[in-house]
């Protein structure tokens, strides 16, 4: 996986520099190197964000993962359970 050249601090940082209106937008991809299309993702994916806002996603997205695992190892241990109860009978 290609690794990230901005931290999600550092996009919602331009994003709200782009919201302030003192550049225009292609002006501000040009000076962080980043295409406008990117710029646009970002905008879906952060806009409205603060800083704070961010940090409390990644703590969520990493909530999210480790119950996740957690419900597919339940998941395969009740199959397993089943699978030892029909052979049983």
């Amino acid at each position: 996986m290609k690794q990230k050249q901005f931290t999600d601090e550092q996009i919602v940082a331009v994003l709200q520099e782009a919201a302030r209106g003192e550049k225009p937008i292609t002006e501000l991809c040009r000076l962080n190197g980043v295409s406008e299309a990117t710029f646009y993702a970002w905008r879906k994916k952060f806009g409205g964000m603060q800083t704070r806002d961010v940090q409390r996603l990644k703590e969520l997205e990493k909530e999210n993962a480790r119950l996740k695992k957690l419900l597919a190892e339940w998941d395969l241990e009740v199959d397993c359970l089943k699978e030892v109860a029909s052979k049983n009978w």
